[in-house]
């Protein structure tokens, strides 16, 4: 009879191999949706809806300011520069405020972003419009290249008296590997 020697070494190997792919798969399969669930259930991490606002004529309430701050930051391996263009603006409630970020892809090869807003206080995110963002779409910017990313937004008048700042804050996170196609069309 024929035997076939094994590789312990090699069998251990395989083995972490597949349990890194089961353990990246079951993060981004079962515990990102699982994640939101549970945020749009519970108001939690002030995540904002992913889909554009439609304005409604309502006016804008002029006799109060609401300072919205604005962070951008990276997660752990993206190389991109990202940048709020205004860290902080004052707006009165019920009026479309439009600003921009600003992003630069500092390698030679063409990359793609998917940027993931958060609010705080967490109980402002509903009162929190967005009418146009770039967090809407992913963003494939080529390499060494940079980009204007707008987004505008709406305070609704509603926001209770006692929240005066809201900070809008963006974590953009490389996403070319799952959105190869944009990559290749570019």
């Amino acid at each position: 009879m024929l035997r076939v020697s094994r590789n312990p070494a090699v069998d251990t190997a395989l083995k972490l191999v597949a349990t890194a792919v089961l353990m990246f798969s079951f993060v981004f399969v079962v515990m990102v949706p699982l994640y939101n669930v549970l945020c749009d259930a519970l108001g939690i991490n002030g995540k904002t809806s992913g889909q554009a606002y439609t304005a409604a004529p309502a006016g804008i309430d002029e006799s109060r300011e609401i300072t919205v701050q604005f962070i951008a930051r990276n997660n752990d391996g993206m190389p991109w520069a990202f940048n709020p263009g205004d860290r902080m603006l004052r707006v009165h409630p019920g009026a479309a405020t439009s600003t921009v970020f600003h992003a630069r892809n500092p390698l030679p090869k063409a990359m793609v972003a998917q940027a993931i807003p958060s609010v705080s206080p967490s109980r402002a995110a509903e009162y929190f419009h967005k009418t146009e963002c770039f967090c809407f779409n992913q963003q494939p910017l080529d390499g060494a290249s940079t980009a204007e990313m707008p987004l505008q937004f709406i305070v609704d008048r509603d926001l209770p008296r006692d929240i005066k700042t809201i900070t809008l804050s963006y974590t953009l996170f490389d996403v070319t590997d799952m959105a190869s196609d944009a990559v290749a069309a570019r």
